[in-house]
């Protein structure tokens, strides 16, 4: 259980070397900026400094360029001790952007009218039957014409209108729910003719007329558009002939933009001030380290002139909270994943990843326990790690071992609860070590006992915190700490010896515990301010300070009763298991494998789920309810590449 000690360096010099000093400290990813007007005084003259990126606009400009013609920027290395932005870079920016612009709109311009042509070809389809040129008919000096469709029933109905002699309808084509054609109708009957179609629900369409017979337009239309789109080809082409010859200085452009951008953006969290003697602007910065790289941190600003550096431990009744670098050993490291789901611990709190390491996945593999389906869990885990890159994978990979450990245990392969039956007879045994079904109460009491242990050991890490911070009045008092932990192992022989089983201590001892404990907790406010020194220790009121602290000792013991039983899901899980398999195999019948391996597919993905879920919970609500509060913020460091 590590947390990183960071240090809090406050950097100042003359503003003029404040890009060069950026530079430095943020080639490395161990710097996070903080912004300096919290920690020095207006009254001196500092102040926050603001200014406008003049790199923002040029790098949107590059990258505007690069997506609309297609091109993907990549960035390449740069020399940041060399590193400046001319105007003939800016000049190249814009000529470059002017050039691929006109090839953009020459393209888009083309793909406008290929995209016309396709439509009208698509219009023109629904009309072929019409052998009939359209220039004709658009010569027609008294009769009128509309081309659209209608629904299939509306043909049916137009038969009621065929003694009307102004009007003629022409079908030319159907799909599956309308009739496509053109109706006619002299000039001075039109309007009566378009109340009729409208009746029968035509929609009409206009289509660009052409010169011929909608065959012969469909032709014509296709040759052009053969045209547009070797003209969008070629207009493509010397647009990637552009770009080829344009690339390399264009990343290198792209790259030193990118850079001194984001440069730029970090000069924000500094304070300036103006030094009329010596006619010099200085600029204040801090930030936070890891305390391992404060003499690398130092070296880098003494390399730099002018600048005064100084480096310092914030405490943990401080203002300003320090960031949490969580330090784990590898084994752990991926379970840092549940922990900070929950919260980063501050600096004054302790690292529980270890902690959770160990015991999340005990309950994922007691609560999982199969031993082939473990074994899909930890390869579909080191998937999910390797190549698709999901923090969870490395979680799931000793989850699913420790499931598959468990398995063995129970004796379950892919829910055959007897294909292990030939090791342990190999190995001496009659039959397996456990059978879940047959062991029912044996399991709700190996669920009970781990929560003990378990909120035992969470009620340690309480006092563990609370010493190192020395707090011991709370880690002796609290009912989290010393008293918390007499009173509930006291409470546990309690329930023991009530229940008829052997009590691991004498009645009058825990008894007395008891009696003790519950003494100590009352009065626990009086005592931890005693002890830790606390200024208002004292109760306001007599009689608020007993009903108040009766109230509390019905709850911590409710809380403590409850926290227990809670652990019975790892049982239950583990009959759930059972269950869930008898029923695939019961479905089987026969051992129709088909069935057997969609089953164990179906029960692995459920359980996965409800498993994660529920040794989450006994983490977050059971465990860290009594040592952790995770009310930090994470560290996190820029890099400039």
């Amino acid at each position: 259980m590590a947390v990183e000690k960071m240090k809090l360096v406050k950097v100042v010099g003359v503003l003029s070397h404040l890009d060069e000093f950026l530079s430095a400290a943020c080639a490395d990813g161990f710097f996070q900026p903080e912004q300096a007007t919290q920690f020095i005084s207006s009254s001196l003259g500092f102040e926050a400094l603001n200014e406008e990126n003049p790199y923002s606009t040029l790098l949107q400009k590059i990258e505007e360029l690069a997506s609309a013609s297609g091109f993907e920027l990549k960035s390449v290395k740069v020399d940041p001790q060399n590193m400046s932005f001319s105007e003939e870079s800016k000049k190249y920016i814009y000529d470059l952007a002017d050039k691929f612009a006109k090839l953009n709109d020459e393209r888009k311009q083309l793909e406008e009218q290929l995209k016309t042509c396709e439509v009208a070809i698509e219009q023109y389809n629904h009309f072929t039957g019409l052998d009939m040129n359209l220039e004709k008919i658009l010569d027609c000096e008294y009769i009128k014409f509309r081309f659209g469709h209608m629904p299939k029933e509306s043909k049916i109905k137009l038969a009621a209108y065929s003694d009307n002699a102004s009007l003629l309808f022409v079908p030319c084509s159907s799909d599956k729910t309308d009739e496509w054609g053109v109706y006619f109708a002299p000039k001075e009957k039109i309007a009566e003719v378009d109340r009729i179609f409208a009746k029968l629900a035509f929609e009409r369409l206009r289509i660009p007329l052409a010169v011929g017979t909608p065959e012969e337009i469909i032709a014509a239309i296709n040759e052009n558009i053969e045209i547009l789109r070797s003209e969008i080809k070629e207009c493509s082409e010397r647009a990637l002939q552009n770009w080829n010859k344009e690339e390399s200085k264009c990343n290198l452009v792209y790259s030193q933009l990118k850079y001194l951008s984001s440069l730029f953006d970090l000069r924000k969290y500094s304070a300036v001030y103006y030094d009329g003697f010596f006619n010099l602007n200085w600029f204040f910065y801090t930030g936070w380290i890891p305390e391992s790289k404060t003499d690398e941190f130092e070296k880098i600003v003494k390399k730099i002139d002018t600048l005064s550096f100084e480096s310092e431990t914030v405490s943990s009744d401080s203002k300003v909270q320090a960031p949490t670098k969580l330090k784990n050993k590898r084994i752990f490291r991926p379970f840092e994943y549940i922990v900070e789901m929950f919260g980063v611990p501050s600096s004054d709190d302790v690292d529980v990843t270890s902690f959770v390491a160990i015991t999340y996945t005990v309950m994922f593999g007691l609560m999982f326990g199969d031993l082939g389906q473990g074994f899909v869990l930890a390869i579909a885990g080191f998937v999910m790690w390797k190549f698709m890159h999901m923090a969870i994978g490395k979680v799931l990979v000793p989850c699913g071992i420790s499931a598959m450990v468990a398995g063995t245990v129970y004796g379950s392969f892919f829910g055959y609860e007897h294909a292990l039956d030939p090791l342990y007879h190999a190995l001496g045994f009659a039959e397996k070590p456990v059978d879940v079904m047959d062991s029912i109460n044996g399991m709700l009491l190996m669920a009970i006992g781990i929560g003990i242990v378990l909120l035992v050991c969470s009620m340690l890490i309480f006092m563990y915190k609370s010493i190192k911070n020395k707090r011991i009045g709370e880690a002796l008092f609290s009912q989290n700490g010393l008293a918390g932990i007499v009173l509930y192992l006291c409470g546990v022989c309690f329930v023991l010896d009530f229940m008829g089983a052997e009590s691991f201590l004498p009645k009058p001892v825990f008894i007395a515990g008891m009696i003790v404990s519950i003494l100590v907790i009352f009065f626990k406010e009086i005592l931890i301010g005693i002890v830790d020194k606390h200024p208002d220790w004292k109760p306001e009121s007599i009689g608020d300070f007993i009903l108040e602290n009766a109230f509390e000792i019905f709850e911590y013991i409710l809380s403590f009763f409850s926290n227990t039983v809670s652990f019975l899901r790892i049982s239950a899980f583990v009959l759930v298991h059972s269950g869930m398999m008898m029923a695939v195999f019961a479905i089987a019948k026969d051992g129709n494998i088909i069935v057997v391996i969609l089953g164990n597919i179906l029960v692995m993905c459920l359980e996965a789920l409800f498993v994660s879920i529920q040794a989450m919970r006994l983490e977050y609500y059971e465990l860290f309810s009594r040592c952790y509060s995770g009310e930090g913020r994470t560290f996190e460091p820029v890099k400039i590449n």
